[in-house]
């Protein structure tokens, strides 16, 4: 629905995001025709359903991206995607996106990383369900066909929806950056603002949150998602915690 789209848009847009990210797929690449919705989908849902049926009523075409890119353009906060699969990568390079989010499920996908790596400019790569040598092979895989290592962002992540403060273990963000000497992040599923407040005061420099408009609106994903008035609230914090943290200097 492109008149949601725009409204979460401007949610961001007002809170102080520098980027609205979607995601682009073609569902008949993904999954087939019966494969089975997970647990959490199921729960949230509350209806049973395929993968297949609930990612193709969010499948978003090329015209949906043109105009959700121009709308993001006019309201001047910048753009990008999730691609999953090779078909929508050259969506976003043709629509000129370079600016790419590589969600956790496409970390060890070699041959769509040595394709992105040849154009895309920065780099988001997400570490869920991932070990420290999973994440090291793949960022060599990116620099090796061409991506600048300071353009890349590590992000840890957790493929729970909402993730369990227990289960976080941001420490592991520092160790990749310590393994790594790259730049660190995290993509933030769980349900307050505590988890990456405290990402940001260990050295994360990209935060990322779900939102949505209303968590009662049908959707695997509004439950563990945050409604505009508390993301406001979320980017303030972030924005203060990066000003209190100052410059090392005593």
């Amino acid at each position: 629905n492109i008149k949601i789209a725009k409204k979460l848009i401007d949610v961001a847009k007002k809170a102080g995001a520098d980027y609205v990210k979607f995601q682009t797929f073609k569902t008949k690449n993904l999954v087939r025709i019966n494969t089975k919705v997970t647990n959490y989908q199921r729960k949230n849902l509350g209806r049973k359903t395929s993968q297949f049926n609930l990612l193709k009523k969010l499948e978003l075409s090329k015209i949906d991206h043109k105009k959700i890119i121009q709308y993001s353009n006019k309201k001047k906060i910048s753009f990008m995607s999730s691609p999953f699969d090779l078909d929508s990568l050259n969506l976003l390079f043709n629509l000129n996106i370079f600016d790419i989010k590589i969600a956790s499920g496409e970390i060890n996908n070699f041959i769509f990383l040595k394709k992105l790596a040849k154009k895309a400019k920065k780099i988001f790569l997400s570490t869920g369900m991932s070990n420290l040598n999973e994440v090291l092979k793949a960022v060599k895989i990116l620099i090796k066909n061409g991506a600048k290592k300071n353009l890349i962002t590590v992000l840890h992540c957790h493929t729970a929806y909402p993730t369990k403060l227990k289960d976080v273990n941001l420490l592991a963000m520092k160790t990749m950056q310590e393994k790594f000497k790259i730049n660190i992040g995290y993509s933030d599923h769980t349900l307050g603002n505590e988890t990456s407040i405290a990402a940001v005061a260990l050295g994360a420099n990209v935060i990322e949150k779900h939102i949505t408009l209303n968590k009662k609106m049908k959707g695997p994903d509004h439950k563990a998602s945050m409604e505009p008035k508390l993301f406001h609230n979320f980017v303030k914090s972030i924005r203060n915690t990066e000003i209190l943290l100052g410059s090392k200097i005593k």
